[in-house]
């Protein structure tokens, strides 16, 4: 009994309820011109009086609602009424307008739905309730006996005036029982009607698919940048304090070094910053009002090796390319990946260990060896181990290939990326 009186009264169906009368409140000004075409056929001056030409003019004006819902904005209004009042799960209406002509009709045959539905209902709650009280009251209130209000003969009997009140609640159950049958109706018919269509899923996926590309985008962005700058850091850091007292010369250019990548990195950080809370990817932003560093590329390849060289590490790199010749996202995609080899051997290989660095380009691939004593080899540890990941990431975005792995005695990081035709 308690669920079906939730289903007639329960927070839901008075949502919907209200749903329905905002459907018949729409649905007068289409009446109204209805009447203006009824009246003068029926040659009746007073529609109103005539409960057969309101329907008349209810018909006529239904076909003029579902032209009118034709338009893109009908749809992004509907949803979001049928999202607050109808407890339909949002995920299941579409978003935005309605841009093909197969979501224009499905729209208007939902707004005409709507508004055929909320007419009726809206009629109903305009004059069941007032009939409703009168036949609840009549055996109490003489006056409404002897009065002139048009009641049923019926109704001078005894018996039929015992029963009276039990008629007066029954229509006001039949009222709501309508009530939540036609919003229940409603809400199964919203996913159908203004749900979307196989382009709107498909624009949805493709969105997603973009929104992950750019997560993993800056997440790779961010594990190269600030991983390998702490790494820097650490050791520079480390290495400083070794030799403070023996060799004040080593100190200063360590902790300008430590200067140098901090100041980068976080410029870096703030342009990653800047795509989050702009919400754009395609282009430099500003940071409560600050210029945004570009993104590093080949060109600033010296002032990488010069920082890790600062940390303790013995890079010796030999660059047989141009950088102003390179793509410019083969140039910043190959500092990157040159950055994360350079934090491997950081992190893996420690303070003074030699390493290898060749950057050579072919005819229509570049190639970017990174060598390293295999004690340097990235093994995986908690919470870590993403760097040859990312690196073969970016390699496959570009169409490249990546090789690491102990050769020789040595651990070797190879990675060829196609220059032509990179976009």
């Amino acid at each position: 009994m308690s669920a079906f009186a939730r289903f007639l009264f329960g927070r839901r169906a008075r949502l919907r309820w209200i749903h329905l009368i905002l459907g018949g409140a729409l649905a007068m000004p289409y009446v109204l011109v209805g009447e203006v075409v009824v009246g003068p056929l029926a040659d009746s001056r007073y529609v109103f009086g005539s409960l057969p030409l309101q329907l008349a003019s209810f018909a006529v004006g239904l076909p003029l609602a579902a032209v009118t819902a034709l338009f893109p904005l009908t749809r992004p209004l509907s949803v979001a009424a049928v999202r607050a009042l109808c407890g339909v799960e949002g995920d299941r209406l579409a978003d935005g307008p309605a841009r093909t002509p197969a979501a224009r009709r499905r729209t208007a045959g939902w707004f005409t739905l709507h508004l055929g539905l909320g007419g009726i209902v809206a009629g109903m709650s305009l004059a069941v309730p007032p009939f409703a009280a009168v036949l609840i009251a009549l055996p109490a209130v003489s006056f409404l006996r002897d009065s002139r209000l048009g009641l049923p003969e019926v109704l001078d009997h005894s018996w039929a005036l015992a029963l009276s009140p039990v008629a007066g609640a029954a229509s006001l159950i039949a009222l709501a029982a309508c009530a939540a049958g036609a919003g229940g109706l409603l809400a199964r018919r919203a996913p159908v009607l203004l749900g979307p269509a196989p382009e709107d899923r498909l624009a949805a996926a493709e969105r997603r698919a973009a929104d992950l590309a750019v997560r993993n985008r800056l997440a790779r962005e961010l594990h190269d940048s600030v991983g390998h700058a702490l790494s820097a850091v650490t050791l520079q850091a480390s290495a400083a304090r070794r030799v403070l007292d023996t060799d004040p010369g080593f100190v200063r250019e360590a902790l300008a070094a430590i200067e140098d990548t901090t100041r980068r990195t976080v410029g870096e950080l703030d342009a990653l910053l800047g795509v989050l809370r702009e919400g754009d990817t395609g282009q430099d932003t500003g940071v409560q009002g600050r210029a945004i560093a570009p993104a590093p590329t080949l060109a600033d390849l010296d002032g990488l090796l010069r920082r890790t060289r600062a940390g303790g590490l013995t890079v010796t790199a030999a660059v047989e390319v141009d950088p102003g010749t390179l793509p410019p996202l083969v140039s910043r995609e190959t500092y990157r990946i040159v950055q994360e080899a350079l934090s491997n051997a950081l992190r893996h290989a420690g303070p003074r260990a030699p390493v290898l660095l060749r950057i050579t380009r072919g005819e229509k691939t570049l190639e970017i060896t990174a060598e390293n004593p295999v004690t340097g080899a990235p093994t995986p540890r908690p919470g870590g181990g993403h760097g040859l990941s990312g690196v073969a990431d970016r390699a496959r975005l570009l169409g490249g290939t990546t090789e690491a792995g102990p050769v020789d005695g040595v651990w070797r990081l190879l990675v060829r990326l196609p220059v032509e035709g990179a976009a």
